[in-house]
């Protein structure tokens, strides 16, 4: 992958994705809380404000927001994230949102037995309304210049005219030279509406033809592309690489255009304890893996892919490798699982203790 010099753009890693408001009861569920912490977060968002808070990149999102005062609350959670939003599209708040709104997310945490629960409350937003053509691409990939695109496949999900904008995006970033990389992050919930698998497939197998950067788990690359893989546990009760290896080796095959791609690798022993680790591929170096870690203990699953994604791009972008990549990713994502909420709060030298085999003995 040939990567734009930094000195030639002004943004290091720009998302599109729409940013939710988060609303998490803590220990509680949502069915009998009397009160919610409130987080900003979004799949693609999440990954540009993990390489800016953790890994000190020039990060910028692309999205779209009702002008009220829950707007202006993800707004100000945005600005604490250090992801600059000049190109944030404010729409006119209709007092009712009958038109337009912003997006909700109450999010449970699970523990032990009990899993993870997400109820989005996303109709009408503003940015599942965007559409090709409002989003002046030319000047943001041929005059601001960025290095790294990442959006995904929950952003293509949200409406009939999001996948347009995704592809115009992706068509002009490759115009001028950006990296593209793609979470497929198949939410079964978000694509029922608009016609479920198969909708999902001829919306991402498109989208695909412009990715360089490919990132999905098993489910993902089976519901969203069409692949079939043998040997894989869709249950995820455990892992075998192998596996792994197969769906790696069908995709890169089917579409050549792909310099890399990467999955985590996550074995489901209860709410609160996971096997941990992943495994990419790249054209240049082939097959590499993580190191493991079983029986990670998760307070709050729920931003560790995203997390993932973002010490991958900065391995990749930074480190030059993918072995790199595939390290920093796995430790920033396992970090991420250990505090509340859609975003990291890891530090660089944080991920690069882990990284280097440190345990979690106490730092005086």
């Amino acid at each position: 992958m040939k990567i734009k010099n930094a000195a030639d753009c002004k943004y290091d890693i720009l998302s599109l994705g729409e940013v939710m408001l988060r609303l998490d009861p803590g220990e509680g569920r949502v069915r009998n809380t009397r009160k919610f912490n409130v987080w900003e977060g979004g799949g693609e968002y999440n990954v540009a404000r993990g390489l800016k808070r953790c890994f000190g990149q020039r990060a910028a999102i692309v999205t779209a927001l009702a002008d009220n005062d829950i707007g202006y609350l993800v707004e100000d959670l945005m600005y604490q994230g250090g992801v600059n939003q000049e190109y944030v599209k404010w729409v006119p708040y209709d007092g009712c949102g009958r038109t337009v709104r912003n997006g909700l997310n109450f999010t449970e945490r699970g523990y032990g037995l009990r899993s993870a629960l997400g109820i989005s409350d996303r109709g009408n937003t503003a940015v599942s309304q965007l559409k090709k053509g409002d989003i002046d691409w030319e000047k943001i990939f041929g005059q601001d210049g960025v290095r790294w695109f990442h959006t995904g496949g929950i952003f293509a999900a949200l409406s009939e005219t999001t996948p347009d904008v995704v592809l115009e995006a992706v068509q002009v970033a490759k115009k001028y030279g950006t990296i593209v990389s793609y979470d497929l992050n198949f939410r079964p919930s978000l694509w029922n509406a608009i016609g479920g698998e198969a909708t999902a497939q001829k919306v991402n197998r498109e989208i695909a033809k412009y990715v360089d950067v490919m990132i999905g788990n098993e489910e993902d690359f089976t519901a969203c592309l069409g692949l079939e893989i043998e040997g894989v546990d869709h249950n995820l009760t455990k892992l075998e690489s192998s596996a792994f290896h197969n769906m790696i080796k069908k995709a890169s095959e089917e579409f050549p255009n792909f310099q890399a791609i990467a999955t985590t690798m996550r074995g489901v022993k209860t709410a609160t304890i996971n096997d941990w680790s992943a495994v990419a591929w790249s054209r240049e170096d082939g097959f590499v893996e993580s190191a493991k870690r079983d029986e990670t203990e998760i307070l709050d699953r729920v931003g560790g892919g995203d997390s993932f994604a973002s010490g991958l791009i900065y391995g990749v972008m930074i480190k030059g490798s993918i072995q790199e990549g595939v390290e920093y990713g796995a430790a920033h994502g396992a970090l991420a699982m250990t505090t509340a909420g859609d975003t990291t709060t890891a530090r660089l030298n944080e991920v690069e203790r882990l990284v280097g085999g440190a345990g979690a003995r106490v730092i005086r």
